[in-house]
């Protein structure tokens, strides 16, 4: 019993550090043939800062304009409503 206690804790650290290593290794390999597409992401999926919020996972509407996801290149062009830019701020009122 103490065994497979044992080796269940084991199993479950190594599966949590693979997963975060994933998730920095993405934003590490993100420049790499790809490229950001704007307005595409979904509520609390978009893969880092907008204009709005400062991390990563904090779109707060779908398609959130200044969200944006990382895509292969060539991709974005090639989805509705994707753009390759950020939207242009508004000035101040």
């Amino acid at each position: 019993m103490e065994r497979k206690l044992l080796y269940s804790a084991i199993l479950g650290a190594l599966a949590l550090g693979s997963m975060t290593h994933s998730s920095t290794s993405l934003a590490a390999n993100a420049t790499d043939n790809t490229e950001k597409c704007y307005g595409i992401a979904k509520k609390g999926m978009n893969d880092c800062q907008t204009a709005h919020q400062s991390c990563a996972g904090s779109a707060t509407e779908d398609k959130q304009p200044d969200a944006f996801l990382f895509v292969p290149q060539g991709l974005c062009n090639k989805i509705v409503g994707g753009q390759l830019t950020p939207p242009e701020k508004k000035p101040a009122e």
